[in-house]
């Protein structure tokens, strides 16, 4: 009798058991994600105070002034709003939050990091791979916009960023809103908007791969359409930031084509929709950054925008726009189907 009675009490503790580890591995990602911004939030506060710590004396950086003070601030509320999304995903109010109000600063957030966390790695190689044929020289000098250790410390930050922070909010999401994007293509219902949503993704698609011929053609070399500060920047290292966004872009066109036409096929809806997701984040936030970092150039001024420059950059903020209001619509959609 004693042995059956002792049972009970640890009955609870097998219960509670399975959603423990869920937890601490949020946690974990969770502070994770927090460590992550630090040294970023630390190098841009210490540049508000006025510190020129990883800024070299001949950086243009030192001659940018309130601009430069502008978008420091700005970068701030930036990471403090990842800092926001991270308790979000973790936290129980955090399911109290409206779909929108997340998956926007979401969108945004995967957007800026997604072409760091695939070109930084390739940069960092093809850097150490020319150190070691010259000798181990690094090749900087006063000129340089920043140290090299503040791109290593700061973009390795950002990766870490983007990887925990992905992660959770793939467990978010799989658990508020997975029947909205789980399943198979072919068991899409067709819907009356299917009309709607081809046009849309044809529109996305024509204007992505034409946003990936300007960054094709710059990626291999080429300087048409560029401005003075870009031309004289054209490394191996711009190249392959424009390589990233050919990439992008043609993720972009084959996740909303295969949405919109592969009708019957048996691939997991989440590969299209992740492909779009990630393609036209960073369209459209990688180009709405480079416009609005150049907003405060002067006719004179060597970043000034060329027309291409500027028409290729509002193109991939257009895109991105298609693929949220369409992206909207989708779920939205998805979401009425499976309440019937």
């Amino acid at each position: 009798m004693s042995t059956r009675t002792s049972r009970p009490a640890r009955a609870p503790h097998l219960t509670a058991s399975p959603s423990a580890p869920r937890t601490a591995a949020r946690t974990v990602l969770r502070l994770t994600t927090l460590a992550a911004c630090l040294p970023y939030l630390s190098l841009k506060i210490a540049w508000i105070a006025g510190s020129r710590l990883g800024i070299p004396e001949g950086s243009a950086l030192r001659r940018d002034g309130s601009s430069l003070m502008a978008l420091n601030a700005l970068t701030v509320l930036m990471e403090a709003a990842v800092i926001l999304l991270a308790l979000l995903l973790t936290r129980p109010w955090g399911r109290r939050v409206p779909a929108w109000l997340l998956a926007l600063p979401m969108w945004c957030a995967t957007g800026l990091i997604a072409p760091i966390l695939v070109v930084f790695p390739v940069q960092s190689l093809t850097a150490a791979l020319r150190e070691g044929a010259a000798g181990g020289g690094s090749g900087t000098g006063p000129d340089e916009l920043l140290a090299p250790w503040v791109w290593s410390v700061v973009y390795t930050g950002f990766i870490v960023q983007g990887l925990a922070l992905g992660t959770l909010f793939v467990l978010y999401a799989r658990e508020r809103w997975g029947p909205l994007w789980c399943g198979r293509l072919d068991a899409l219902s067709h819907g009356a908007s299917l009309p709607a949503r081809r046009l849309t993704a044809a529109a996305v698609a024509v204007l992505s791969l034409l946003t990936a011929a300007v960054h094709l053609l710059w990626a291999a070399g080429g300087t048409a359409g560029l401005n003075p500060a870009r031309t004289a920047a054209m490394d191996l290292d711009a190249r392959l930031n424009d390589a990233g966004y050919v990439l992008f872009a043609l993720l972009t066109a084959a996740g909303a084509l295969t949405l919109a036409y592969g009708r019957g096929r048996r691939i997991p809806l989440l590969l299209p929709l992740a492909a779009t997701w990630l393609g036209s984040g960073a369209l459209a936030c990688w180009g709405g950054w480079l416009t609005l970092t150049t907003l405060t150039a002067t006719t004179a001024d060597p970043k000034l925008p060329t027309p291409l420059m500027s028409l290729t950059y509002s193109v991939q903020m257009i895109v991105g726009t298609m693929v949220a209001v369409a992206g909207a619509h989708f779920f939205a959609e998805r979401e009425a189907a499976r309440c019937d």
